[in-house]
């Protein structure tokens, strides 16, 4: 109702769906609404209608609310156009024309001289033209003019919510999974979700009824007879039945089909006619059918010609095969009952699938054999293995690895080659999983070289190969924290994978990248995680697995910085990519970036939970895991801060000397120490550390500068926390004083006694808000965002940039800009980052 309302504003509007959209119905309620304040002229054409003079003579009589007037020798088309008009605007009232059923009008002439007279309007007057095919109306004028409004297939659509509305309203009550799936096979058409719900009311079985609604329902199938197949050629009829079988058809395929010629034209006019056709790409060279329309041809299909569909599937599995779609290949090849063949197929390229991102796909195809083709083709064992690996059923795996092992040295050499290097991809994706990191490096080096004179495909197994292995590699060097490596491996396999075409496995390198880089840039880690979720958006991986560990990273490294809401909107993400499963690893750092946003917020029971998942997880890993320390120490200060000494104790008392050593677990001793009343013992433990992560080095001079209060040594205090701000400064890390309890220590700094001002007051404001004040001595204070904006006037950026910077106007940043100015008594930027400088509101490595 909506749309034509807003239509009515333009001079004409043509309303185009497909039989069953609700044109008609749509049209005589929006008409009676519309009789309250305008004269309605409602024509439906007739079936059959091919007379222009009938045509004209309906009309006019529709106007009079008169029978017809006879037909007459001398039939003058442009008097009757004229004719028309003059009826139309004699009683000077608005009026809206509406003929429904053009597609019925088959005169040529009718439709120009049609034509002519929606462009000559009165205008009182608004037409409303209704058909299931675009007319062949020359109305270019009238959409140039911008008086002509178009309403389609898409916008008569239900959606899923008026689905629900709709059964509702019939006393229906379902599931709301249900409803979506019968929205999904209606795809919102507007006859089959009525035949539907007349099936439904009163149904004993509902759930199960719309499990099974398809196009072959009787209702539904009766409905499409009628009003679709029976109406088409023998020419269409045969392309539409022959092609059934196919997902999506374009017109290459559907000649081989048909064995015929022409039929991407036939493609495109029965998509213009809204005959149930739906084009799948911009150039509309790739077509599907409705699902209900394919359901029904598909059955019809069967009863007419249930002999020609093995011959149809397998020249359709040729085809595919040729063209590189493999997948659907298999797919017809066991439709044909070809099984022998497509289980070769599949064991072929079951490996290429899955660095395509589709292991889901292999394991849906897999599922598809009877049982009995295993034991004829050994070849599957390897499928099997890739579906075990993709759900992290590792001991399967193997299992099903060895019988591969066996089979493979029973094939000719080229075959064997090829299985020899599947089976090694994925000997180290096991060891991977498994967190066997010497494995890991003993594969590689065990990996099969490549042989001299090598065969096009085989070349191109040994660069998947070579792809995988860096991928591996990567991976394996991250969580043995030797990043520089991990980052070195990862860059060259996304660029080798980009070079052979594996975009999958190029957003698998990327997606890690961005843990290798936090041990030296927090910067250029971010711009690694979002160039990688770039790239698998722009693949419409979002939401997979495959980019879990960017989205993870970017939330731990947006927490690390106090953008906390954030980084939980990124940490969410992450957690629904993962949902079905992902690699210990991974799962490892959710758990550890979830515990540390909650012991952030004071949510330590939670953090607790969280951890202790973590710590089942690793327990399970066979190597060192770079995040194993991060997760004891959080684990014991955690304990701590909820009041827990005595399980804090008994945590540390189970870690042996090796992990004991490290940063993060003396830092979690130095917080037990403290709660212990022992600041001495805090710093024994704290003297140590001089080298390791600038984010671990903050936390323990933090703790010291604790220690060092408890101790009554303000001045050893005070530096300490300079030396904490000093390090936090270069990627404006602000976790360690949010979760050691830093507020009280930035708060007790005696005025000027920084030169941090800027991140003190941006430390202060993700902890409590923007409500802490700085004052830079005997001049009036700065306020917060006013000391973020200072922070920035060293640097080379523009207004425009900072303003980009902070996410604000660059009026709003000139206007700071005058104020500190003003504040600070200076009278350009040099000046007044010189002036900061004194006042310590920044320190001379500003960058």
């Amino acid at each position: 109702m909506a749309a034509l309302d807003h239509a009515a504003e333009k001079r004409v509007t043509v309303v185009s769906a497909p039989a069953g959209s609700g044109k008609t119905s749509l049209l005589r309620l929006w008409a009676d609404r519309r009789r309250r304040d305008r004269r309605i002229v409602f024509l439906s054409v007739k079936p059959g209608q091919y007379d222009a003079q009938l045509f004209w003579l309906t009309l006019l009589g529709v106007i009079r609310g008169t029978e017809p007037p006879a037909p007459a020798p001398g039939y003058d088309g442009q008097a009757m156009v004229d004719k028309v008009l003059t009826e139309l605007s004699a009683s000077g009232e608005p009026t809206v024309l509406i003929i429904d059923d053009l597609h019925e009008l088959t005169s040529s002439e009718a439709n120009e001289q049609l034509a002519a007279l929606l462009t000559s309007l009165p205008a009182e007057v608004h037409a409303v033209v209704a058909t299931r095919r675009d007319p062949a109306l020359r109305l270019h004028q009238l959409r140039l003019a911008g008086e002509l409004a178009e309403i389609r297939a898409p916008q008569l659509r239900f959606t899923e919510d008026e689905t629900r509305k709709l059964l509702t309203a019939a006393g229906i009550r379902l599931p709301d999974q249900v409803v979506t799936t019968l929205y999904e096979r209606t795809e919102g058409w507007a006859a089959g979700l009525r035949l539907a719900v007349l099936s439904l009311t009163g149904h004993p079985q509902p759930e199960r009824f719309v499990a099974e609604f398809s196009g072959s329902d009787r209702t539904v199938a009766e409905y499409l007879m009628a009003e679709m197949l029976d109406r088409q050629s023998s020419e269409v009829r045969r392309l539409l039945l022959r092609t059934a079988l196919l997902d999506r058809v374009n017109g290459e395929l559907a000649d081989l089909l048909t064995g015929a010629t022409g039929s991407e034209r036939i493609l495109l006019d029965l998509e213009d006619a809204n005959a149930f056709v739906v084009s799948l790409d911009p150039a509309r060279s790739w077509f599907r059918y409705h699902h209900l329309f394919g359901d029904l041809l598909r059955l019809e299909l069967r009863r007419t010609a249930p002999g020609d569909v093995p011959d149809l599937h397998r020249i359709a599995a040729r085809w595919s095969a040729d063209h590189s779609d493999t997948a659907d290949a298999i797919r017809h090849l066991q439709a044909a009952g070809d099984w022998t063949e497509a289980a070769q197929l599949l064991t072929d390229h079951a490996l290429s699938l899955t660095l395509d991102g589709q292991a889901g796909t292999v394991a849906v195809l897999l599922r598809t054999f009877p049982a009995r083709i295993g034991e004829d083709s050994p070849g599957l064992a390897l499928v099997h293995a890739i579906a075990d690996l993709d759900q992290l059923h590792l001991d399967q795996a193997d299992a099903h690895l060895d019988v591969v092992r066996a089979y493979a040295a029973t094939t000719p050499p080229g075959r064997q080659y090829r299985l020899r290097t599947a089976i090694a991809s994925l000997d180290l994706l096991s060891a991977r999983l498994r967190g066997n990191f010497e494995g890991v490096f003993e594969q590689v080096d065990a990996l099969p070289s490549a042989a001299s004179g090598q065969s096009t495909a085989d070349v191109a197994i040994s660069n998947d190969l070579r792809a995988l292995s860096l991928l591996n590699l990567g991976v394996t060097e991250a969580w043995s924290l030797r990043l520089p490596e991990s980052e070195k491996y990862l860059l060259e396999g996304a660029t080798l994978a980009r070079d052979i075409g594996r975009p999958y496995v190029e957003v698998a390198c990327l997606a890690h990248l961005g843990f290798t880089a936090t041990g030296h840039s927090f910067a250029l880690a971010r711009q690694y995680c979002e160039n990688a979720i770039e790239e698998a958006t722009h693949h419409g991986w979002d939401t997979e697995p495959v980019i879990a560990p960017a989205q993870a990273t970017l939330a731990w490294i947006l927490i690390r910085t106090g953008e906390f809401d954030h980084g939980e909107q990124w940490l969410n993400r992450a957690r629904h990519a993962t949902q079905a499963g992902a690699e210990p690893g991974i799962r490892l750092l959710i758990h550890l970036v979830t515990a540390t946003l909650g012991a952030v917020r004071g949510r330590y029971d939670e953090a607790l939970a969280e951890l202790a998942a973590a710590g089942d997880l690793n327990a399970r890993i066979a190597g060192n895991h770079a995040l194993t320390p991060r997760i004891t120490g959080l684990t014991i200060a955690t304990h701590v801060r909820l009041g827990e000494l005595d399980q804090a104790r008994a945590a540390l008392a189970a870690v042996d000397d090796q992990l004991a050593g490290t940063d993060e677990v003396r830092n979690a001793t130095a917080v037990l120490r403290l709660a212990e009343h022992d600041p001495t013992g805090a710093r024994d433990v704290l003297r140590p550390a001089a080298g390791g992560a600038p984010i671990t080095l903050v936390e323990a001079n933090l703790l010291d500068a604790l220690a060092c209060h408890d101790l009554g040594d303000e001045s050893a205090a005070q530096a300490a926390v300079e030396r904490a701000l000093q390090l936090a400064e270069p990627d404006r890390l602000i976790l360690p004083f949010a979760i050691t309890g830093g507020r009280q220590l930035l708060e007790a700094l005696p005025p000027h006694s920084t030169s941090h001002a800027a991140l003190v007051s941006d430390i202060l404001d993700a902890i409590h808000g923007n409500d802490h004040t700085v004052v830079p001595g005997p001049s009036e204070a700065l306020s917060p965002s006013e000391l973020r904006v200072l922070r920035y006037l060293p640097t080379n950026l523009t207004r425009p940039e900072i303003a980009g910077e902070l996410s604000v106007s660059v009026n709003t940043v000139n206007t700071h800009i005058r104020h500190i100015y003003a504040k600070l008594g200076a009278t350009d930027r040099s000046s007044a980052v010189q002036r900061g400088r004194d006042l310590r509101l920044l320190s001379t490595g500003v960058r």
